[in-house]
């Protein structure tokens, strides 16, 4: 009973900090299962996966309601990511048919290289938004989209991070949308990339339902606490504490 009580707790805690900077889930998350609750790494990043589908679908239908998705991208980058994301969870597979138990170790390995990268990312994400320039799509940006859909979808299918924090920092990198956009966009293709991604890992077993469902009560309480306060507290500020801290503990992750 305590251990449910807690994985709650971590599910209200992860919801209200997304509510609060708009980190992405899995980011945030991840460390806190392996290190905090000892999930084993492979079983994280399925249950990861799939508590990330379900908590991205409320955001993703309000940004579809307001007009703030572009469709055609969400189409360029999911037929790269889907078969990226499935070539993940395969090299996955692989990896723990060869070596058992170990994948835990190579995953926490790719995690730590990714907590490391993606909030020094973050922390120049203003800088990149103020010097974007517009340019409208072509048919070659679309297949860009494709080959970063591919990749970021590798890396999803193997750790479950990216599906939000990558793919948003490569549009933004490359392309340029009006931000809402931006994140509309990314939001309605995280649904669909993670939703495949917690699809494979429930299939070969990588998932915890009930870990998922703990989460997911905490969660939503969690994250409406933290949409209420986002107006109320210095969120330029805790994201920064927050990529100090993710970034301490991709150093960590290495170092072990």
């Amino acid at each position: 009973m305590a251990l449910i009580a807690a994985k709650i707790l971590v599910g209200f805690l992860v919801g209200t900090l997304i509510g609060l900077t708009g980190l992405g889930g899995g980011v945030l998350l991840l460390p806190i299962l392996i290190f905090g609750l000892r999930v084993p790494a492979i079983i994280a990043v399925g249950s990861d996966a799939l508590f990330n589908f379900f908590t991205k679908i409320p955001a993703s239908l309000v940004h579809l309601n307001k007009g703030t998705v572009r469709r055609k991208v969400v189409l360029a980058l999911a037929v790269g990511s889907v078969p990226g994301s499935a070539a993940g969870v395969a090299y996955l597979t692989h990896l723990r048919h060869l070596y058992g138990d170990g994948v835990n170790h190579f995953i926490k390995l790719i995690i730590g290289i990714l907590l490391v990268c993606i909030p020094l990312l973050l922390m120049f994400q203003t800088r990149i938004e103020e010097r974007m320039v517009n340019r409208p799509p072509t048919l070659k940006s679309f297949a860009g989209m494709t080959v970063i859909g591919l990749c970021s979808g590798f890396l999803v299918g193997m750790t479950s991070v990216g599906s939000g924090s990558i793919i948003m920092m490569m549009l933004l990198l490359f392309y340029s949308y009006p931000p809402k956009v931006n994140v509309g966009t990314d939001i309605v293709h995280a649904v669909v990339l993670t939703g495949v991604t917690g699809f494979l890992h429930f299939r070969l077993g990588n998932v915890d339902p009930k870990l998922v469902m703990s989460l997911l009560i905490g969660s939503i309480p969690g994250g409406l606490l933290g949409s209420q306060l986002s107006t109320r507290v210095p969120v330029l500020w805790l994201r920064r504490i927050l990529c100090f801290i993710l970034l301490i503990t991709g150093v960590r992750m290495l170092w072990a």
